[in-house]
């Protein structure tokens, strides 16, 4: 819809590419409406790459792209803030660190999950050149208009774009976190593994507490989950023997912690 407002020299690829990303970065069934400015700002920053490795070259332009489209969506009712205006670079958030030296705030990665970004990156980026060929290869067809294989291959090369700029935002506002005394660890910490028991089913059930960088909830033996989970949340500084309660939208549940490693 929005695309068929555009100017002709408002379409070209990296127009195309850049709602791409907006869109793939948002999730491709998120509703407008409950986008919210903070999920502007944080959109901006990915691709300014805010942090200690500086603003990206040419990050106001590709901004603009989404902020003309935002400014469409208003317009137009699909949303009721006018989150055009959150479509900006906002300076890297800083803290006080020792002696009073400014800091970045940095991303803690256990170095598992450090290794695995790294990994995933070099094999995005390995698969630019086969999406810009398959690309060209479909813009051969000039009616571009009802054109599903360009259509695709933009959806694509968008998505993989979108995720290269997020994991090169987080790791370069990362640093990895000591494991070596985990297993000693009385309470629980980030990159800490931890059993629990479900109190009211005797259940028990393990988890790995990471940052939401590599949290992985469903991965098997031992779930990855977010320290901003709920669950995560509750189980940080936590000890062994320690009962707690996790407020869930279906129910409350009561947890203690078994073992931490």
């Amino acid at each position: 819809m929005y695309v068929k407002t555009l100017k002709e020299k408002d379409k070209d690829e990296e127009t195309y590419r850049e709602l791409q990303r907006f869109v793939t970065w948002c999730g491709q069934d998120r509703v407008m409406s409950t986008i919210n400015p903070s999920f502007i700002g944080d959109y901006a920053d990915s691709v300014a790459g805010a942090g200690g490795a500086g603003i990206r070259p040419q990050a106001a332009e590709r901004l603009q792209a989404v902020r003309k489209f935002l400014t469409f969506a208003h317009k137009e009712g699909i949303t009721e803030r006018r989150l055009a205006t959150h479509v900006r670079i906002r300076r890297s958030r800083t803290r006080l660190g020792a002696g009073g030296v400014q800091e970045d705030e940095r991303i803690q990665l256990t170095s598992v999950g450090y290794a695995a970004l790294l990994a995933e990156l070099e094999t995005l980026k390995s698969q630019r050149p086969d999406l810009a060929a398959e690309i060209q290869r479909a813009a051969a067809d000039k009616d571009v208009r009802e054109n599903a294989p360009l259509d695709a291959a933009r959806e694509e090369q968008g998505r993989v774009e979108a995720r290269i700029i997020s994991i090169e935002n987080t790791l370069n506002n990362s640093v990895v976190i000591d494991e070596s005394d985990m297993g000693r660890s009385l309470t629980v910490k980030l990159g800490a593994t931890v059993k629990v028991k479900k109190l009211s089913s005797s259940d028990e059930e393990e988890y790995t507490v990471v940052s939401a960088s590599e949290a992985k909830p469903l991965e098997k033996p031992i779930a990855k989950i977010s320290d901003e989970s709920p669950l995560g949340k509750e189980l940080i500084g936590k000890s062994v023997n320690d009962d707690f309660e996790v407020k869930t939208p279906r129910a409350t549940m009561t947890y203690r912690i078994l073992s931490i490693s």
